[in-house]
This record gives structure tokens, C-alpha cells and sequence, in this order.
């Protein structure tokens, strides 16, 4: 199955995120399909940043998001 996740960057205690399409199977920052965007907590409001249309086009062919991806998704106004 294909999943949409989250791949954990930064150093230590400052991390931010890449939203990417990888097998399941695979590890959390392990080999990925496709990049999405980036996802940054530690800003203040959190940054964002995801390609809506391959976003889209990923959601289409079947991947699943993670409950943590789709409420990004959601938040970033991108719907099945």
C-alpha cells in the first residue's frame, strides 16, 4: 500500500517535516516515492507548503494519508 506521511528533518529538538508518498513498508525516513511539500510546527502559526496538484493526483491513484497528513491536508484546504 501507498501511504502519505511524514519524513522527519532538522536537528535535534528543531524539526521540521516533508510531506512525501512512500510504501508502507518502508521506514519513517527511509526510501520515498514523491515529495508533497514541507510541514514546519515550530514556526508561529505553522508553515505549510504542499503541491496541491500532486497532492490531488496522489489522493486519485489511491494513496492513503496518515491521520497527521490529512489533517494537513485539510487545513491546507486540499480534499479527496
Amino acid at each position: 500500500m501507498v501511504k502519505m506521511r511524514l519524513k522527519r528533518m532538522g536537528k535535534k529538538k528543531a524539526p521540521f517535516y516533508r510531506v512525501i508518498v512512500a510504501d508502507a513498508r518502508s521506514p519513517r525516513d527511509g526510501r520515498f516515492i514523491d515529495e508533497l511539500g514541507t510541514y514546519d510546527p515550530t514556526k508561529n502559526p505553522s508553515e505549510i507548503h504542499i503541491d496541491e496538484e500532486k497532492a490531488k493526483k496522489w489522493l486519485a491513484d489511491g494513496a492513503q494519508p496518515t491521520e497527521t497528513v490529512a489533517k494537513l491536508l485539510k487545513t491546507a484546504g486540499i480534499e479527496k
